[in-house]
């Protein structure tokens, strides 16, 4: 009886990356397409040198950035064409450009630039979800209460991706923490200011329907996802 339940559920998954992957493929841009292929060329031809550790790396950006569609695909969300592109341009100059071609040490400011931008979109994505979650008739809070939870989602992602970094740099040998404790305090204050700047146009937007560049932003997703926030829709047109 299990075994037969397991196969639909499968197949499902199966189905649903399927799905995700061709969707992914059929509306992206060129600069989206010239990333994945960058990163498959550069898989394949880690794997014919033997530097099975680029080539995981490698690999693994290349999955990483299907996991958005992905996920958008399983909660039957749209995501706006700049999200995906930022993502993948963010992968890609985080694991590739960072790791393989070193711009961590090169560049003086990549990391900075790396983790400035990722708070920010780590911000975003608080308050998109913590908005859900609270567009219903079950739950209710002012924007400042909502702004506050998305700062706390979003110093949170950041902490888990300092113990991502920790883990590939102890797996694989990787430089991704670089001093240790500096790179890691420095990581998390870029976090919090980032974090805080997507909550703040969340508040603004929310309270009156600007917020600059990032309250635009998150106009663009709400308005793709009008199923997910009926109710910020009426009251934001009022």
């Amino acid at each position: 009886m299990e075994q037969r339940q397991a196969g639909p559920k499968r197949s499902g998954l199966r189905e649903t990356i399927h799905t995700a992957i061709r969707t992914a493929l059929r509306t992206s841009g060129p600069v989206m397409r010239v990333i994945w292929s960058a990163l498959l060329l550069g898989t394949l031809v880690s794997l014919v040198l033997g530097r099975f550790s680029l080539a995981f790396v490698s690999l693994a950006s290349l999955v990483l950035s299907f996991l958005p569609p992905l996920l958008a695909q399983r909660f039957s969300l749209r995501l706006p064409m700049p999200f995906l592109v930022a993502t993948t341009a963010f992968i890609f100059a985080s694991l590739v450009l960072g790791e393989l071609f070193d711009f961590y040490n090169r560049v003086w400011w990549w990391d900075l630039a790396l983790h400035g931008s990722a708070a920010v979109g780590f911000g975003l994505i608080g308050f998109l979800f913590v908005f859900m979650l609270f567009d219903g008739d079950r739950f209710a809070a002012p924007p400042s209460a909502l702004a506050f939870i998305s700062f706390c989602v979003a110093m949170m992602i950041g902490a888990l991706w300092e113990v991502f970094e920790y883990g590939m740099d102890q797996t694989f040998g990787l430089n991704m923490q670089k001093s240790g404790l500096d790179d890691t305090m420095g990581d998390l204050i870029l976090n919090a200011i980032g974090g805080f700047a997507s909550s703040a146009a969340g508040y603004l937007y929310l309270k009156h329907q600007s917020g600059g560049v990032l309250g635009r932003a998150l106009e663009q997703f709400i308005a793709l996802n009008r199923s997910s926030y009926r109710k910020a829709r009426a009251r934001l047109k009022r």
